[in-house]
């Protein structure tokens, strides 16, 4: 009668390939486990640096110490020239705006200030190059976000909210710079979802 078993070299190297296979796949899954705790890593220390920077702005904004940024116009949907938003738009029209106190107009005013000054002068002429050089600001690719543009230039919203505040900006590329807008979003609701209205000029900072 002819045996069903393997010879022993045969299971050997049959039992051998199992256990190498098998490596791999521990080895391949130990590396994706890896790949995703760095890139929380990343993301934390990202935010932890951003926190960093936004409690020093908020401290200089506190009222005992800000007294007025001279010398810097604020540019925000509640001050600047706009029109009607075209019918068929198709930015994301779900709320409106809410009004920023004191202390987040002066953010505003700070953190327009450091980023059109890295912008100034160059051109951010895709969405990859603006996020890029927002994130090496210290604003999270998290809390970046890319909105429909509507003349060829790459529009980006940073959410800016800590806690209770309301703090977001619009950023757009403009050629040889960026023209940055500060907006208040309401609580629970995406900065991508606020309706601004659109700018006639680039406000000056």
């Amino acid at each position: 009668m002819r045996s069903s078993l393997l010879p022993k070299s045969l299971l050997a190297a049959t039992l051998g390939s199992v256990v190498v296979l098998a490596g791999f796949g521990a080895q391949s899954a130990a590396a994706d486990q890896i790949s995703v705790v760095s890139t929380v890593a990343a993301s934390d220390d990202a935010e932890a640096r951003f926190l960093e920077m936004a409690d020093l702005i908020s401290q200089s904004c506190a009222p005992d110490v800000f007294d007025g940024v001279d010398g810097v116009a604020t540019a925000s949907v509640f001050d600047t020239a706009a029109v009607e938003p075209t019918p068929d738009s198709t930015m994301p029209v779900l709320v409106d705006p809410v009004p920023l106190d004191s202390a987040e107009e002066c953010a505003a005013q700070r953190h327009q200030v450091r980023i059109s000054n890295a912008f100034s002068g160059t051109e951010a002429a895709t969405y990859e190059e603006m996020r890029n050089r927002l994130t090496s600001l210290n604003y999270p690719a998290a809390r970046i976000h890319r909105v429909p543009d509507f003349n060829g230039e790459p529009v980006v919203r940073i959410d800016l909210r800590v806690g209770a505040e309301h703090l977001a900006l619009e950023v757009t590329d403009i050629g040889n710079g960026v023209m940055v807008v500060a907006f208040g979003a309401p609580e629970d609701v995406s900065v991508t979802e606020v309706r601004l209205q659109p700018q006639l000029d680039a406000p000056m900072l």
